[in-house]
Parts: structure tokens; C-alpha cells; sequence
């Protein structure tokens, strides 16, 4: 069993920055991959970006591509999202999750979810 804590969410202007953490227990994260979910108001969850347990193979939907950036520390067991040049349409609840693989970034393939953190992007 992997407990999955997120944190770092909050109120940001367009163009702004945040950075997401999501701090697991209970396992290593070191053989799973990780993945950050986001879901915007009347919107179905969408996987946004996944990391393979290699560290090297990472997947972005294009919607975030160039602006956001996963990553993780398998020594401190946590996971992060850098999220910059935040638009209003990134306006979401964000979720991280771990899994056995990234795939296609289906909600299925991920085992383990956090509570969520509100992310909402306004002036």
C-alpha cells in the first residue's frame, strides 16, 4: 500500500509558477511509475504526465508540453510537478498517482491516488 499526501496548490496569476509535491509512505516509489492527473470543472480526469520507474522516459499530454515538468526523488520518496507560464485553462483539482507503467495515462493503470490539490490560475 502506497499513501500518497499532495501539497504546494494554491492561487497563482497567468504566467505564474507553481510546484506541486506529492510525498508517498508506505513503499519506495523507486519500481513504480508516477503520474500527475488534473480535473478542471465539469471535465473528466486527465493524466497529464506520467515518469517510467527508470527516470529517464516521461510522457506529457500536449496541452502542458514545455511548460510543466515531472519529477521525483526516490531518496525522499516524493514527487513533483513544476508548473510554469500557468494559464486560466490549467485551472484544476490536481492528482498524483503511482503505478506499475505509464501506457497511455489511463486512470486504470494507476493504482495508488492522492487526495488532490486545487490549483486555480486567475488575475
Amino acid at each position: 500500500q502506497v499513501q500518497l499526501v499532495e501539497s504546494g496548490g494554491g492561487l497563482v496569476q497567468p504566467g505564474g509558477s507553481l510546484r506541486l509535491s506529492c510525498a508517498a509512505s508506505g513503499e519506495t516509489l523507486d519500481y513504480y511509475a508516477i503520474g500527475w492527473f488534473r480535473q478542471a470543472p465539469e471535465k473528466e480526469r486527465e493524466g497529464i504526465s506520467c515518469m517510467a520507474s527508470d527516470e529517464i522516459t516521461t510522457r506529457y499530454v500536449e496541452s502542458v508540453k514545455g511548460r510543466f515538468t515531472i519529477s521525483r526523488d526516490n531518496v525522499k520518496n516524493i514527487m513533483y510537478l513544476q508548473m510554469n507560464n500557468l494559464k486560466p485553462e490549467d485551472t484544476a483539482v490536481y492528482y498524483c498517482a503511482v503505478g506499475l507503467r505509464c501506457g497511455l495515462m489511463y486512470e486504470s493503470q494507476f493504482d495508488y491516488w492522492g487526495q488532490g490539490t486545487q490549483v486555480t490560475v486567475s488575475s
